[in-house]
């Protein structure tokens, strides 16, 4: 039942991603991705608000927390995620693998990125030669 809840919250916070990023796009063009900034933003500021009402309503069912966080946020946004780790751990006062958690996600995830583009590129080139 668990896996269905967050399936399920997953295509909506999809669709609504989707939704953002086609108003974002339509309003202020195609120069800057708006739409991302915005449901980074947006989806770290609902996380914030749902850890915290999370921990003051601490009776709701888990599902409920499920289908908001890991379902709808995470699939509007899954920096809302790494937001909560990254303070999570600078609260608890490591502020060392908060930045090094900070650092490494940024720095790997862009190098994974550019490793996949250049692999697919390279298979690409051999295919066509």
């Amino acid at each position: 039942m668990i896996y269905l809840v967050v399936f399920l919250g997953a295509g909506l916070g999809g669709v609504l991603r989707q939704a953002v990023n086609v108003g974002a796009a339509r309003l202020l063009g195609f120069g800057f991705p708006w739409g991302t900034l915005t449901v980074n933003i947006a989806g770290s500021i609902a996380m914030g608000l749902l850890a915290e009402f999370f921990v003051v309503r601490s009776g709701l069912p888990q599902e409920l927390r499920l289908f908001l966080t890991t379902g709808i946020l995470g699939g509007f946004t899954t920096f809302s995620t790494f937001t909560l780790d990254a303070v999570t751990l600078w609260d608890r006062g490591q502020w060392g693998l908060a930045v090094g958690y900070v650092s490494l996600s940024l720095i790997l995830s862009l190098v994974g990125l550019v490793a996949g583009i250049t692999l697919i590129r390279l298979i690409g080139q051999g295919q066509a030669g």
